[in-house]
């Protein structure tokens, strides 16, 4: 944990490096310090069906929900919040510039009494020195 989904508008495709930006706030969500580097997963996908506001078909999104576990201060929520936001604004500070666009995190902690998961990029990347937080 953590992991951080970005849903989006098909329409924005070609104006947005998904990938890039994919890494951008993976890079983000790691120099908070908060989580170690087997942790993070962000993954984005392309909605084909949507309908905003006034249903202009210019109309398009980035719907960002980071899920993580318990155990971290609502400051420390807050800035880890914050940074994906800023580095998120960014990537897509030419959509905000036009009266078209939504731009949207939510955190959500996870209850850990119903959460299963096992990783074995934790054993790897702990045996190599790679920095935890």
């Amino acid at each position: 944990m953590p992991h951080l989904t970005m849903e989006y508008s098909g329409n924005i495709e070609n104006e947005v490096d998904m990938q890039g930006l994919c890494v951008d706030v993976h890079r983000a969500i790691l120099s908070s310090g908060l989580f170690e580097t087997g942790a993070p997963r962000v993954r984005a996908f392309r909605a084909d069906a949507w309908a905003i506001a006034d249903l202009d078909r210019e109309n398009s999104f980035i719907d960002m929900s980071f899920r993580i576990g318990v155990g971290r201060s609502a400051e420390e929520r807050k800035r880890v919040g914050d940074m994906i936001f800023a580095t998120a604004r960014a990537g897509v500070h030419h959509l905000l510039a036009r009266p078209y666009f939504a731009l949207s995190l939510e955190i959500r902690e996870i209850d850990p009494r119903l959460s299963w998961k096992e990783n074995t990029m934790h054993a790897r990347l702990r045996n190599t020195g790679a920095p935890a937080a």
